[in-house]
């Protein structure tokens, strides 16, 4: 027996918001046809990841977060500066003392994407 993936599950609280935000902004699909009410699944390469609804989150409380590993850091970085995706004030492309080059977002609810590549 072995473990094959990992599909995080965060909160969000609006999906319309959340799936502009991931699919329009970040380059995400939808996985599958289905489309569940208050359940949002997307992808990208062989990212998955599952949104669940929670109208009452406080974003300013949430501590929902997801560490995403790349193969290019530096493009993916410039990609998001491009397209104007705000990186989080704390989390500007550095190369931390753990070895990994690391850069971190914001979604619409406070979720935090930290995207990294060994140095």
């Amino acid at each position: 027996m072995r473990l094959t993936a990992t599909h995080p599950k965060l909160p969000m609280r609006d999906k319309a918001v959340t799936s502009d935000f991931y699919l329009g902004q970040l380059g995400f699909m939808p996985c599958g046809t289905e489309d569940y009410e208050g359940y949002l699944m997307i992808k990208k390469d062989q990212i998955e990841i599952h949104f669940f609804e929670f109208r009452e989150l406080s974003p300013e409380e949430n501590y929902g977060m997801i560490y995403i590993r790349t193969d290019d850091i530096d493009a993916l970085y410039q990609s998001f500066l491009a397209r104007n995706i705000a990186i989080h004030p704390n989390g500007k492309l550095e190369t931390k003392p753990w070895g990994q080059r690391e850069f971190s977002i914001l979604d619409p609810d406070n979720n935090l994407l930290t995207f990294g590549q060994e140095d």
